[in-house]
């Protein structure tokens, strides 16, 4: 029905990690709409890698709650790998397959059928300017070749929640281009979108809203309209002035 709320997708409750009894993440609150492009701000080291390990399964919290589509993280773990689609900073590419292969192996992952694979594959691949290398092997890929290929092989699973940590990084112009359009496109289909990132250029212009955190806690959340204390504050100030103050009442390490 019109007026209905749209599904929480993510949501996290006290999500805490710790590392040698140091603080991670502290205390993370989430709550993140089915088909919201969601940006995760902050600086090297505030923990955005750990959080996306965390809801993407490869790391286990020290204390808290997650829940994806509805289902509990930890008892419904085999459902969340299967609505989920992880691209970390490195992919985890077989270096001894192809492009096609590997796509393909991916796919097979999620038990997605072949003619809905191919054709989706073979999409991206266009989309990419992988296609003319997509039969070569991937230990032959640059970095940012490897990004592309994972980034289409995650898509080929439909995934109903796509993570990705750093997806512009090691991208070249025109690449981050396509992928940060392409982001919103799979926005736009509701697929939720929970992207980490240092760079302030692709939190503002794609998310929906943005979550800045800073020393393993989240110290600001909302729409760059909701962000902005000045109409002039842009979205660095913002970053630079939350990430200070959190530092500076931050307890010594």
């Amino acid at each position: 029905m019109a007026g209905d709320p749209v599904p929480i997708a993510i949501e996290t409750r006290g999500l805490c990690r710790e590392f040698g009894g140091r603080p991670a993440v502290r205390d993370l609150e989430l709550r993140i709409r089915r088909g919201e492009l969601y940006g995760f701000l902050g600086p090297n080291g505030a923990g955005k890698t750990t959080t996306i390990r965390m809801l993407g399964g490869l790391l286990r919290p020290t204390r808290g709650e997650i829940r994806i589509d509805g289902h509990d993280a930890r008892d419904g773990a085999a459902h969340v790998r299967r609505i989920t689609g992880l691209v970390p900073d490195t992919p985890p590419l077989q270096d001894y397959l192809t492009g096609r292969q590997y796509v393909a192996f991916v796919a097979s992952l999620w038990r997605v059928p072949a003619t809905q694979r191919d054709e989706e594959a073979e999409r991206l691949f266009r989309l990419f300017d992988l296609a003319d290398r997509a039969d070569d092997l991937c230990k032959g890929y640059s970095h940012g070749m490897r990004k592309k290929l994972h980034v289409a092989a995650v898509l080929a699973t439909r995934p109903k929640v796509l993570l990705l940590d750093e997806p512009t990084a090691g991208l070249d112009p025109r690449s981050a281009r396509i992928l940060k359009d392409l982001l919103r496109e799979t926005s736009a289909r509701g697929v939720t979108v929970f992207l980490s990132t240092h760079l302030l250029e692709t939190a503002q212009e794609i998310c929906d809203r943005i979550g800045i955190l800073s020393q393993g806690e989240r110290v600001a959340e909302g729409t760059m309209e909701e962000l902005r204390s000045r109409e002039d504050e842009s979205l660095e100030r913002i970053f630079l002035r939350l990430t200070e103050e959190a530092d500076a009442g931050a307890p010594p390490g």
